[in-house]
């Protein structure tokens, strides 16, 4: 098989709408198998034609079903999910979050640690501050204790733990959800916390959703997609929704618009103005 008939067949996958991302690993087992088994390695490939990527609307749940969801979760898990859907923030933006990150006082999330590498501030929601207050009391008592048997460090980012070596038991500096249980670093030795696995959310929040009865596929994201939803339908612009969930480009924010609880596009149907007196 030659350069023809491998763009062929690949771009046969792309005509059988395969995920770009299936696509990409048979065109690497190929580009593997000529020039480190065959010895021949493969030129440019010019007639090969890519797979497009699928859009996909976003599941979003009512206000009533994610009071629903809500209700079926506690402790820590009720307050992450809380993050999820009132600031709008991915799982692990929300997990990764230090307790400098937090303000309680202004009613801001500072998140640094994005998937787009850019920090952003959102809101952090009146419903929450009490209770995050209380849990970050808990939190400090817990890392004191830490630090008093020798314990209580944190993984910092970059050079820093070279640069402010006592920082990583510094409060500021610690996770909001912490693990419950420590590890030992193999580097340092030191005894640490990491943050709370994404897993243990993501197991409470399907529990949830199965109890609640709601018939969508519903995830952890899908609060951030509800978060977004009701802004816009409850008329906030569409470039402060943009900031706030960190989207680089407006036209994934739009995506949005979509899902609002108008209909499709937002639009009346004109079937809807018929005298409904008939039938």
């Amino acid at each position: 098989m030659g350069e023809r008939e491998v763009a062929a067949f690949l771009t046969h996958l792309a005509e059988r709408q395969v995920a770009p991302s299936t696509q990409m690993q048979a065109l690497c087992a190929l580009l593997f198998l000529y020039e480190h088994v065959l010895g021949r390695p493969l030129g440019k490939l010019q007639d090969l034609r890519w797979a497009r990527p699928r859009a996909r609307l976003p599941v979003v749940l009512t206000a009533r079903e994610v009071e629903q969801v809500l209700a079926g979760l506690s402790g820590v898990r009720w307050l992450v999910a809380m993050l999820l859907y009132g600031s709008g923030l991915r799982l692990l933006e929300c997990l990764q979050l230090r307790v400098k990150d937090v303000d309680l006082e202004r009613g801001e999330i500072r998140v640094r640690t994005t998937k787009g590498g850019t920090p952003r501030v959102t809101v952090l929601p009146e419903a929450v501050r009490e209770p995050l207050r209380a849990h970050l009391a808990s939190v400090r008592r817990r890392h004191e204790r830490d630090v008093v048997r020798g314990a209580g460090y944190v993984a910092l980012p970059g050079a820093l733990a070279t640069k402010y070596p006592r920082a990583a038991r510094e409060w500021p500096w610690q996770w909001v959800f912490p693990a419950t249980r420590e590890h030992v670093d193999g580097t340092t030795g030191e005894r640490r916390r990491h943050h709370l696995h994404e897993s243990v959310v993501q197991r409470a929040v399907k529990a949830a959703v199965l109890r609640s009865g709601i018939g969508k596929r519903a995830t952890c994201h899908t609060l951030r997609h509800s978060f977004a939803t009701h802004l816009l339908e409850s008329g906030y612009d569409i470039r402060t929704v943009q900031e706030l969930l960190g989207h680089k480009d407006v036209s994934t924010t739009m995506l949005y618009t979509h899902v609002l609880h108008r209909g499709g596009l937002g639009v009346r149907s004109p079937a809807d103005a018929l005298d409904r007196g008939r039938g």
